[in-house]
């Protein structure tokens, strides 16, 4: 029996110690306040937003990151900027990808040429937001939303890597 409890704490502990923190990424809501509203180019690059950020989190080796079904989200969102408003709505849906964190952000862009990504990252087992995030966008190419996915992963990884 000692050999076989051996054996299997052999085989977990390598599983267990290379499991990274999970950090659930919602799909990021356009506040689009343009006299030209929505257009489909701005809801595409909007839509970008969240795959970015996952792949750009996943590119270092501290976390994994993952999509929210857009079903999921839809079902807990009550409306519009519901869960922007209220981010610890968003930790059940942490909870159920069995994420340590979850990102809830809007794209708001209040002129053609300027946007900002707001981003609160929620810690799943409290439901309290850890902290929030701003990053200016100006210009809308995609240098510009890479540039600024790029700034929201370091400081996401600065955050929880406990130096702010």
């Amino acid at each position: 029996m000692k050999i076989f409890l051996l054996m299997l704490c052999t085989y977990l502990l390598p599983v267990y110690a290379d499991a990274k923190p999970r950090i659930a990424v919602l799909d990021f809501e356009l506040n689009d306040i343009t006299s030209l509203p929505n257009t489909p180019a701005e809801r595409q690059r909007t839509a970008g937003f969240a795959p970015l950020l996952i792949s750009t989190l996943n590119a270092g080796s501290h976390f994994t990151a993952l999509s929210v079904a857009a079903a999921s989200q839809q079902q807990a969102n009550a409306g519009f900027g519901y869960l922007f408003r209220y981010p610890e709505q968003a930790a059940p849906l942490g909870q159920m990808n069995q994420a340590d964190w979850v990102i809830v952000a809007q794209h708001s862009k209040p002129s053609f040429l300027y946007s900002e990504l707001w981003v609160y990252l929620v810690e799943v087992k409290t439901g309290k937001t850890l902290t929030s995030y701003h990053i200016e966008l100006k210009g809308n190419h995609d240098k510009v939303s890479q540039r600024a996915i790029t700034a929201l992963a370091a400081k996401i990884e600065t955050t929880l890597a406990g130096g702010g």
